[in-house]
């Protein structure tokens, strides 16, 4: 993975970038308490100016870097943002070091999509504790010492991808192998368990399960050995697109060009899973919200608004195939 620019300044007026995914949301009130008044000492209204802090786990993948091209397009329709980038470059020390750096710079608001769960839970708790809202991205952090979570389910993400193997792919059972994201963040462990209940009591045994980092050169990497050490796998199921493009590529190489893959994500770009599903190089996706505009969105109401926000707003998902690749990918850039 190489290493960006640790900071990149967007000015409001940078609003030329990709579009948001047009996910719906549903909203979670399951407590506020502490939202409402971070939002409201740190409330200005309309007449002021606000600089937001977005710490990214990395950019390497396709997804975080639509993620931050989200924030950007739609923090440059509020004039009074300014939206400060940082890249963690999937260094957990290094994320540490930049959010305390937004910390130190007294920055208005946080916006944190953590590399792994454990390691930013500390300082993610500095911040909050300070004052300073907390809109924690994708990804968790153990307990609750942040403003919002904003992400999809992951556990029922991966109970869906269970349920289509189950169903679809190998209604009669079968081996299979699972390519798995970076072991400390909280969608590799969810993922995986939504996949097992996805898959229970219908004869579908794991017989290989890898860690690809979310990364596709590492994906084909992992999915190579796997295929040599169990050449009889029926099908893999991965836990992001680009590690299954890299499974594409190594059960090509290994003899099995049509061997089902499934993937999630689902970007809607021509890089993207829903093309990749077009293609046929991957059977199934599962549209997983970067939950950018989200984000602004709720910076708005507590900074510009002073309005509270739910503790947790989970995003819509949506199965993808070739029966309905084309339409999600029209819907999604529609929006």
């Amino acid at each position: 993975m190489g290493m960006r620019s640790r900071m990149v300044l967007v000015a409001g007026a940078c609003a030329v970038l990709v579009a948001a995914t047009a996910c719906g949301t549903t909203h979670e009130n399951s407590g506020t308490a502490g939202a409402g008044q971070q939002g409201a000492s740190k409330c200005k209204g309309p007449g002021g100016k606000y600089v937001i802090g977005m710490s990214q786990a990395n950019v390497a993948e396709p997804y975080r870097k639509r993620m931050n091209d989200d924030i950007s397009k739609a923090a440059g329709a509020v004039p009074q943002f300014t939206v400060t980038f940082a890249d963690a470059a999937q260094d957990n020390s290094k994320q540490v070091e930049q959010v305390s750096t937004f910390i130190t710079q007294q920055i208005d608001l946080l916006i944190i999509s953590p590399n792994e769960a454990t390691p930013l839970t500390a300082i993610v708790k500095q911040a909050y504790q300070k004052g300073i809202p907390v809109l924690v991205l994708d990804r968790k952090v153990d307990g609750d010492a942040y403003t919002e979570f904003i992400g999809a389910d992951n556990v029922d993400i991966g109970r869906q991808a269970g349920q289509y193997f189950a169903n679809v792919l190998l209604p009669q059972g079968g081996k299979i192998a699972e390519l798995r994201g970076l072991a400390g963040s909280t969608p590799a462990k969810e993922r995986a368990d939504g996949f097992d209940q996805g898959i229970a009591g219908h004869n579908i045994q794991i017989v290989a399960a890898q860690d690809g980092d979310w990364l596709q050169d590492k994906g084909e990497q992992q999915a190579d050995a796997i295929l040599k050490a169990n050449p009889d796998i029926q099908a893999i199921y991965s836990q992001n697109d680009p590690m299954a493009e890299g499974a594409r590529i190594a059960a090509t190489n290994a003899g099995k060009p049509n061997l089902p893959i499934t993937g999630i994500d689902g970007l809607p770009i021509e890089a993207g899973g829903i093309k990749a599903v077009q293609a046929g190089r991957i059977s199934a996706t599962f549209v997983y919200p970067t939950g950018g505009k989200e984000a602004v969105d709720a910076a708005k109401k507590l900074l510009i608004d002073c309005q509270s926000v739910p503790k947790t707003q989970t995003l819509s998902t949506k199965l993808v195939t070739k029966d309905n690749a084309a339409q999600v990918y029209d819907e999604l850039n529609r929006g």
